[in-house]
């Protein structure tokens, strides 16, 4: 039975229906919108499952692996956060959307990678190892670098609490994931049998937010959602393509260059959700709220048409 169950939670299948849960989430939500609004002091601590369960993935060896390969690091982190804010700065900017959505999408461009790249990178046939450490690395990085940037780039605009930002950031990201690094390091084999629930749970837990954000912004989304789904889109997209694109130019191996693709283009979006509602206003968090759908989605159809083509070894 035991095997059973776990077949059928075969975290292989998670990317497949996460894109039909998030729509059916955000369906019901703006149907039901009244059953939602009374938990939006949920998504904080919904968001720290989603990092608990992030940090149950990982390990010390994880960690090892970025002294191993440092310029493969260094170019994919620069990427994230270099590309993506200035990417999403622009898209906002030539859209014309309000002071308060483009905060939003600069947030959003600012935040570490998805914590769904992992499965994602190994659907596509990328380097799960390389993908785990980018991830890792741009998480840890995310306590100084998404309030620096946020500030950067809208500061002008809209005042925004660096201090407040921050830590809200270090508690969001990173207690969680120490303390599922910590959970992991302690107790070892004895979590195998659960491990396999924890996506689960941080993907229920993505659906939930986003549903609730989908619920907060009912009565604006009709006026929203057509220019700023366009930014999100093309957001995306150019992550997914400059991500690819930029290291296959420096020499890069196709498989490296997948893996980059894919942690630049999925941002963690709850956790640009959770401080857009925090700091900004429910407004600013309708960005992360879709594109939490739509990355997904393109990763998803992206990992399925990379598993159909072959690769060749990555470089030394």
């Amino acid at each position: 039975m035991l095997r059973n169950f776990q077949a059928a939670m075969d975290l292989s299948k998670l990317p497949r229906w996460f894109p039909l849960w998030a729509v059916l989430g955000s369906a019901l939500a703006y149907a039901f919108p009244k059953y939602l609004l009374e938990a939006r002091a949920s998504i904080v601590p919904l968001l720290g499952i989603v990092m608990f369960g992030m940090g149950m993935t990982l390990s010390g060896k994880d960690f090892v692996s970025v002294l191993r390969r440092p310029g493969m690091v260094f170019l994919g982190v620069s990427l994230q956060y270099l590309l993506m804010p200035f990417i999403g700065w622009v898209l906002a900017g030539m859209a014309g959307l309000s002071a308060g959505l483009m905060a939003g999408v600069v947030l959003l461009g600012s935040c570490p990678g998805g914590t769904a790249s992992n499965v994602i990178c190994y659907l596509a046939g990328g380097d799960v190892a390389l993908s785990i450490t980018l991830t890792a690395v741009s998480t840890l990085l995310a306590v100084l670098a998404t309030p620096l940037l946020t500030w950067l780039y809208v500061g002008e605009r809209i005042p925004v609490p660096v201090l407040a930002l921050l830590q809200s950031t270090a508690k969001i990201v990173l207690i969680p994931v120490i303390l599922g690094l910590a959970f992991n390091h302690v107790l070892g084999k004895r979590l195998e049998t659960v491990r396999h629930v924890f996506p689960v749970l941080s993907m229920l837990a993505i659906v939930f937010i986003i549903a609730i954000i989908v619920a907060m912004n009912r009565n604006q989304m009709g006026e929203l959602v057509a220019g700023l789904l366009l930014v999100v889109i093309l957001h995306n997209l150019c992550g997914l393509a400059l991500g690819y694109y930029v290291p296959r130019l420096l020499g890069r191996s196709e498989i490296e260059s997948r893996t980059l693709a894919i942690e630049v283009g999925m941002q963690n979006s709850g956790l640009a959700v959770a401080l857009a509602t925090q700091h900004f206003s429910a407004a600013a968090a309708l960005p992360g709220a879709l594109f939490s759908i739509w990355h997904n989605l393109s990763g998803s159809w992206l990992a399925g048409r990379w598993s159909q083509r072959s690769v060749g070894e990555k470089d030394e």
